[in-house]
């Protein structure tokens, strides 16, 4: 009877490893239900899915320097992972008009995802980058910063 009991636990230990490992590997639109049967995925509880906003891929062709013109103080800081600045270089705090040197383009520095940081659209040819605390929109032909926002990061 032990024997037989042993037996029915590991069977059901190693379907439920199975079905365990088995939901690891599908894919997330596999538990999804479209049309014939299949639901699409609901929004989160309590908040909204952060999404990119309507219209990012059109990115601004003109460059309306009076717009950009601006050094921000941040309404809120955004928690995100620790910022470390190239070796040889220190943080300082940077103004429109200067020039960010070319360390601080690196795909390391770019706020690729700067919607959810509440930053503008960015016009063709210009990038987020983050620098320490602080948010800077630079020109990629000539590292000009054409806008701050101060203490954007905590």
């Amino acid at each position: 009877m032990f024997a037989l009991s042993c037996h029915r636990s590991r069977h059901a230990a190693a379907a439920a490893l199975a079905l365990a490992l088995c939901a690891a590997v599908l894919p997330a639109a596999a538990f999804e239900r479209r049309g014939g049967g299949v639901e699409v995925q609901r929004e989160p509880h309590g908040y909204r899915r952060m999404e990119p906003p309507r219209g990012i891929e059109l990115r601004p062709r003109e460059f309306d320097r009076g717009y950009f013109a601006h050094n921000f103080q941040a309404h809120r800081g955004y928690r995100v992972g620790p910022w470390r600045a190239p070796p040889g270089y220190a943080y300082r705090r940077w103004r429109y008009g200067e020039f960010l040197p070319r360390a601080y383009w690196g795909p390391e520095f770019v706020l690729a995802d700067f919607w959810l940081f509440g930053l503008d659209i960015p016009p063709m040819g210009y990038e987020w980058v983050r620098y320490g605390p602080d948010a800077l929109l630079i020109d990629l032909r000539s590292g000009e910063v054409v806008q701050t926002v101060y203490d954007n990061f905590l």
